[in-house]
């Protein structure tokens, strides 16, 4: 059953250079996407390819010049407490310890105080946070704030959650602890994930689909299955594991859109250099 529709979406933005009039510029253009529901999809593509506006769609926070975003069959007409998303910036409010913080979307939904006390401390468990519920995010590591903000969209329970680049701001031991945080959390609540990044280790690593963006306009050039088992302890050093990622690599290193963009943005130098690094953000 699919959870997520998406239907020849297009996005422009109207840019004005150097007092000239403002032209638009295409950053997405007939975007068509399905996301079954429980699925664990990432979405991939050279910098600048429209991976974040996708999303920022997907979320209600950024108008569709055209096309149409469906959830459970219905028309999305914007934000709404069915989605749930994660930023790499993490967006906790400073004034608010980890437990308020954690109980910003059920304070929104008119939970009752005691109801909302019992769970955010169910999530400050499960994310690990245990004895650090009176703390502020000042106080707190990275990978401490970014679990903090998967504990509060995960406990006013949306349907689907979306994350733009979650684990990009931590170091790679950090990353690595996440990412096998986030596939067990995955696992006992089946929510829909739809998970922008730039790494195709990270995708591979923890999706049940890739979706390949190309860029120029921004649109799907495929979605690449991945067929390796669950659970993925250790899958890391496999041979499918490199040969899936190799795919999805290859698909990247072949957009000769994606090329002429990432040349110009380092004036010249090697191209596919620019792509696997880029990838490897």
């Amino acid at each position: 059953m699919d959870k997520i529709t998406i239907k020849n979406v297009d996005r422009g933005y109207r840019v004005k250079r150097g007092g000239k009039r403002a032209k638009e510029f295409v950053a997405i253009k007939g975007v068509n996407l399905t996301v079954k529901k429980g699925e664990f999809l990432a979405i991939v593509g050279p910098s600048g390819c429209g991976k974040s506006t996708l999303l920022d769609m997907l979320a209600g926070l950024a108008p569709i010049r055209s096309g149409e975003i469906f959830i459970d069959g219905k028309l999305m007409s914007g934000p709404d407490l069915d989605r749930g998303i994660i930023l790499q910036g993490y967006a906790l409010f400073p004034w608010r310890s980890v437990r308020q913080n954690v109980e910003l979307g059920l304070e929104i939904k008119g939970v009752p105080k005691k109801e909302r006390a019992a769970i955010s401390q169910k999530y400050i468990n499960l994310l690990g946070l245990q004895g650090f519920g009176d703390r502020f995010p000042y106080e707190l590591s990275g990978g401490m704030k970014q679990r903090v903000a998967i504990a509060r969209a995960l406990a006013y329970d949306p349907e689907v959650l979306l994350m733009d680049e979650p684990f990009a701001a931590v170091d790679a031991q950090t990353r690595e602890t996440l990412q096998d945080e986030l596939l067990l959390i995955w696992e006992k609540t089946r929510k829909t994930i739809v998970f922008v990044t730039h790494s195709i280790d990270e995708a591979v690593f923890l999706s049940d689909r890739v979706a390949v963006m190309t860029v120029n306009p921004g649109s799907i050039k495929a979605v690449v299955d991945i067929p390796l088992p669950r659970p993925r302890n250790g899958i890391r050093t496999s041979a499918e594991f490199n040969r899936t990622r190799q795919q999805v690599w290859e698909l990247l290193q072949n957009d000769p859109a994606a090329l002429r963009v990432e040349k110009s943005y380092a004036g010249g130098q090697d191209v596919a250099e620019l792509i696997y690094a880029a990838a490897a953000l």
